[in-house]
């Protein structure tokens, strides 16, 4: 099965194939830089989700593939602070999007502060914690859970939702 991933981080692309090797779906993933149609850094539940479907969504676009996958990191507020929140969406051709949640956390307020300013997060956390490319590597949760969670494995529990209810819709 061919399948799409509306990215080339290497984190997501990750994520996905781990996600569909552990159980044991035999898949060819072709990463794809297409665009999400939100802003750099979304900033709500809703927007990152759009941002998610709409990956997946372009992913299917004028290419020989089953299945498109859209992977999106954002940042929602809540009571208690800015917390970074991701959304992934799985859509196969002819099909509605199939849409998951994961972890999420609470940004220090030195964080969040930039980010409500304007700030996206992956330059942030580079800038922060004095590394390059953040987000292609642990992500700020790696930062913040002093690598006990990375972002590939965030991305992988979404990635086992999605395949989840692939697999749940095909019984």
């Amino acid at each position: 099965m061919k399948i799409a991933v509306g990215s080339t981080n290497p984190a997501k692309i990750k994520a996905v194939e781990t996600g569909f090797k552990l159980r044991e779906i035999n898949v060819s993933v072709i990463p794809l830089k297409v665009p999400s149609d939100v802003s750099e850094q979304p900033f709500s539940d809703e927007e990152t989700i759009k941002g998610a479907i709409n990956r997946a969504e372009n992913c299917l676009k004028g290419l020989d593939v089953q299945i498109g996958i859209g992977l999106e990191g954002g940042v929602t507020e809540t009571p208690f602070g800015l917390c970074v929140c991701i959304w992934g969406a799985l859509i196969e051709k002819g099909q509605p999007p199939i849409i998951g949640g994961g972890a999420r956390f609470l940004l220090p307020e030195e964080i969040a502060v930039r980010l409500r300013n304007g700030e996206e997060l992956g330059p942030v956390m580079d800038d922060f914690s004095q590394k390059k490319n953040v987000r292609k590597k642990e992500g700020a949760i790696g930062i913040f859970t002093n690598g006990n969670v990375t972002r590939d494995e965030m991305f992988l529990h979404v990635m086992k939702i999605l395949i989840g209810q692939y697999e749940y819709g095909k019984i």
